[in-house]
């Protein structure tokens, strides 16, 4: 149970307060040897808890105010794609998520958030019945968990994002929901605003994005969907949790189109100050639930913290007894020339190198568009050009 005292997200929302979201334990872990690249599933959560639990202590101490359970891709049709390679049921998983995320939370102020998102299902065409089922399966753990509110995150269709929102708010409990979509809308060219609509309608309390794009973009596309939501009349509160990335060269899919994904993306890497800018981008456009989702690390949620400090009564997170405001803590570097930079208009106006002389400033995306009902396209592919190549093959066995 959470703390007594301890309000919920949308009592602290209602009362326009910033809520600070945690980072992207995927990718941290893949990077810490906890997660593997390409499934991305989360059993760390069960075979190395030490590692999960270490990386919430870590986003709480430099700010976050929810700690969401590491249940990415937790769902059994997700799980059984990496064969007898696993263990832990999505149940075994998910229970561990929660009481990691639980520890922790309640060493601070802070709520647990239990999250699901898209699945093969979907992607390959199950009805509605079959992949709600799926949404419910992964829902009975974090109501017998009792964590304090949901999110349905990383969708790109907002079909299924739908069918899960439906699902999760049959609890009573507060939902968020989170597309992986920029500005030009989602797979199947559904824009932002329209979106936003459908899923409030649907119960969301709160909408937003995750994932696949850079900050600004990402909060270029939570205002698309404020002003949708507004036209329709409609209320909800506003959410975004970007990659920590660099991403102007992306097309509607996103980085995984990047040649660089997802192993040479360090390039891309926002700097705190970034971080900062974007703080304060989201803020201005009115978004109260700010955090991170790939590539974010501790750090960055700090700088998140930081620069929305004043506006959040002046709280400072423990992370930033080692950390001077603007780089403060240079003023008492040895060299003089390093002492000068201990400014806020230094850092502000940087514009940092590579380092990479020989690498181009950005890349050409891969086009696939996969969409919903990509693996019969495949397969029918396939089938196309065994046909194509039977002849060919037959030809050969005569000779």
């Amino acid at each position: 149970m959470a703390p007594s005292g301890t309000r919920g997200v949308l009592e602290r929302l209602n009362a326009g307060e910033v809520v600070i979201g945690d980072g992207g334990f995927v990718f941290a872990l893949e990077k810490r040897g906890y997660v593997k690249a390409g499934p991305w599933t989360p059993e760390a959560a069960a075979e190395h808890p030490e590692a999960v639990r270490q990386l919430h202590r870590e986003f709480l101490r430099a700010g976050a105010n929810v700690m969401q359970t590491f249940t990415f891709y937790a769902s059994d049709d997700k799980l059984e794609n990496r064969g007898n390679s696993l263990s832990f049921t999505g149940a075994q998983i998910n229970e561990a998520a929660c009481n990691l995320a639980r520890e922790v939370a309640n060493e601070g102020d802070a709520l647990v958030a239990g999250g699901v998102s898209q699945t093969p299902s979907y992607l390959s065409c199950k009805s509605e019945t079959e992949v709600k089922a799926i949404f419910q399966k992964q829902l009975d753990v974090f109501i017998k968990n009792k964590v304090d509110f949901l999110i349905a995150e990383y969708f790109e269709h907002v079909e299924e994002a739908e069918w899960a929102v439906q699902v999760l708010k049959s609890t009573g409990k507060p939902v968020a929901a989170n597309l992986c979509i920029g500005p030009e809308g989602d797979m199947h060219g559904v824009s932002p605003g329209d979106c936003a609509v459908r899923l409030v309608k649907a119960g969301a309390d709160i909408v937003g994005v995750n994932c696949h794009f850079d900050p600004m973009t990402c909060v270029e596309a939570v205002k698309k969907m404020k002003e949708g939501v507004e036209k329709a009349g409609l209320r909800a509160h506003y959410m975004v949790q970007p990659l920590a990335f660099h991403t102007p060269d992306c097309n509607c899919q996103g980085f995984i189109d990047l040649p660089e994904f997802p192993f040479g993306l360090e390039p891309r890497i926002l700097t705190r100050w970034d971080m900062q800018k974007y703080a304060r981008e989201a803020y201005n456009a009115g978004i109260r639930y700010i955090g991170g989702c790939c590539g974010f690390e501790p750090y960055h949620i700090r700088a998140v913290a930081e620069e929305l400090a004043p506006e959040r009564g002046g709280l400072l997170p423990a992370a930033s007894e080692k950390h001077g405001p603007w780089g403060g803590g240079l003023e008492m570097h040895t060299k003089p020339w390093v002492r000068a930079r201990a400014r806020k208009d230094y850092w502000a106006s940087l514009k940092p190198a590579s380092g990479r002389p020989l690498c181009p400033s950005l890349s050409s995306p891969d086009s696939w568009g996969v969409t919903k009902g990509h693996v019969e396209l495949m397969q029918q592919k396939e089938a196309t050009t065994k046909d194509q190549l039977k002849p060919l093959f037959e030809k050969a066995k005569t000779h």
